[in-house]
């Protein structure tokens, strides 16, 4: 594939001015990363369809413009580029609009729930050579960086085992009523899907085994909910990988991985909020974190810097659209895996 590049150096402001498309959790935070922490970068317009919602954010950072329509931010000749933040089922659309309009593409995961909308937003990115990453961030953070670079250089030979899990932290709280069905997989496990797949360098995911049931919500399992998860993902180089999620860990926020191989073993990730350990008369304590945007904070940092590093050098985004579609045909597998009960071959979910 041709690596995207921006249409010409002329064509990229200083600083280089973003628009954020989505004013929620996510997006409010990483729009105050850009605003605020990102050199050379700038945060001129927010956009979000919930009436008040892009004009409180912007009051807050000092942003200079708000609107409810992205096809006024996409128009702005002075927008270099766009984090998308919506919804999951709206990212595609946003994607492909914002290649169209010639802006660089930051896109939070999932960056589409089908591979013929995965494929729709990778042709449009390429047809436009703008930049187009996924917001995949624990690529990003220095414990998954390390484990990464190990495994490349070859000290722990060849992977045999890999293991990535997300605990969302407890109490849950949400209604699943308002939880879009296959969340798990789709928004959760996604980020663990992507991670063993880049832990497992040069390796193509061939076959997925998922079990997934309602163990903290077993009243709205009949509804559709699943809010707990396995899956087990065999590689084409032999190797076994198992992701888990749960959407209520009582401790905390909760991320790791780790990856056996012929040679040694990595790991990376923890609940930890700081490397502290109390020793008191109660015993031994921790302080772990409760948000991912504490335990991650310099991994979103990272990822949005290198964003816009991409954009100014005219290189190829760290995590690309087809990274994304990758572990989006792992979600799907598991998803059919859930349905059938059966292992699903990654093959009938992506042709």
């Amino acid at each position: 594939m041709t690596a995207p590049v921006a249409p010409s150096a002329s064509a990229v402001s200083d600083p280089l001015r973003l628009a954020t498309i989505g004013a929620g959790r996510i997006g409010s935070h990483h729009a105050e990363i850009i605003a605020r922490h990102i050199p050379g970068a700038a945060l001129s317009a927010v956009v979000d369809p919930i009436a008040g919602a892009a004009e409180r954010l912007a009051a807050e950072l000092g942003v200079p413009h708000a609107t409810t329509d992205p096809d006024e931010v996409l128009g702005r000749a002075d927008i270099d580029g766009v984090l998308i933040t919506a919804p999951a089922r709206c990212h595609t659309d946003l994607v492909v609009a914002a290649a169209a309009a010639g802006k660089h593409i930051f896109v939070e995961k999932p960056m589409a729930v089908t591979p013929a909308d995965a494929d729709r937003a990778i042709g449009a990115a390429d047809e436009a050579g703008v930049v187009l990453q996924v917001g995949f961030n624990r690529r990003f953070a220095p414990g998954f960086a390390a484990a990464r670079a190990a495994i490349v250089e070859g000290r722990a030979g060849t992977p045999h085992l890999l293991r990535s899990l997300t605990r969302d932290p407890g109490p849950f709280t949400a209604d699943p009523a308002r939880i879009p069905r296959w969340t798990i997989f789709l928004e959760t496990l996604i980020h663990d899907f992507d991670t063993v797949c880049w832990l497992n360098p040069g390796a193509t995911p061939v076959s997925v085994h998922a079990t997934a049931d309602a163990l903290i919500r077993p009243d709205a399992k009949a509804t559709g909910h699943l809010d707990t998860a396995v899956v087990t993902i065999r590689f084409d180089n032999g190797a076994i990988a198992t992701t888990e999620a749960s959407f209520s860990a009582s401790y905390g926020y909760d991320v790791r991985a780790e990856v056996f191989g012929s040679a040694g073993m990595v790991t990376a990730g923890d609940a930890r909020s700081t490397d502290m350990t109390f020793y008191g008369a109660d015993g031994i304590h921790v302080d772990t974190a409760r948000r991912d945007t504490e335990l991650l904070r310099a991994a979103y940092t990272a990822e949005l810097t290198a964003f816009t590093a991409a954009i100014r050098h005219r290189t190829p985004a760290p995590v690309t659209g087809h990274d994304a579609r990758r572990a989006l045909a792992v979600a799907l597998a598991a998803i059919r895996s859930v349905e059938t009960a059966r292992p699903v071959d990654l093959a009938e979910v992506t042709t």
